[in-house]
């Protein structure tokens, strides 16, 4: 199985440290920018704590710090007014910003490989299609969980829970969010899981 080189695990970690640093300073609103970025800090350490006993392919450690500068990026503006989603919005007339569509995407996306490495490492699973269903059954399911979060936040928070929701207003919002998700992980699966074989060793 191939792993990450030990310069390239600092490198990763540094890029990490680098945008929470970043997204912190001058942050929107701190209470959103903590409710975004949270789950790297309990994710990073997890890696980090089993980086010997159990370390993860290449390609998820580069999935799980692209999906932290795509957490670090939202909870700095938050998710509705990102410069990025605004351009997006202007540059196709679109009717909101759509940042928040592609980080519910990523949410599917990053995960599916991680579940995948998991599941082919952990379990008598192998390739294939219960893996492949498994697999995103699992993070709808981790989209799902992250939408009760959301909806406990409007509960506790009232109005000041709308940046961090960031519906801009759509009805559907939380279905949209959970079928992106969804869409993230079949797609990582179709697209990565041959370079995801390779560096398990299949």
């Amino acid at each position: 199985m191939t792993t990450v080189s030990r310069r390239e695990g600092v490198l990763l970690v540094g890029v990490v440290v680098a945008a929470l640093v970043w997204s912190a300073i001058g942050a929107k609103s701190l209470g959103t920018w903590a409710l975004e970025v949270v789950w790297i800090f309990l994710g990073a350490p997890l890696v980090l704590v089993f980086r010997r006993r159990f370390p993860l392919t290449p390609l998820v450690c580069r999935l799980l710090v692209f999906h932290a500068i795509v957490l670090c990026y939202g909870g700095h503006y938050t998710y509705a007014e990102t410069p990025l989603g605004d351009w997006f919005r202007d540059r196709f007339d679109l009717d909101r910003n759509h940042y928040d569509r592609f980080a519910h995407f990523v949410q599917g996306f990053v995960p599916a490989i991680l579940v995948r490495e998991l599941l082919l490492r952990l379990t008598p699973l192998r390739r294939g299609g219960w893996t492949f269903t498994l697999t995103a059954a699992v993070c709808l399911s981790i989209s799902t969980c992250f939408e009760f979060v959301e909806w406990a936040s409007a509960l506790l928070l009232g109005a000041g829970a709308d940046a961090f929701l960031a519906t801009q207003g759509d009805v559907w919002d939380t279905q949209w969010d959970m079928f992106l998700a969804l869409c993230g992980a079949l797609l990582a699966q179709l697209l990565l899981r041959r370079v995801h074989d390779r560096q398990l060793g299949f």
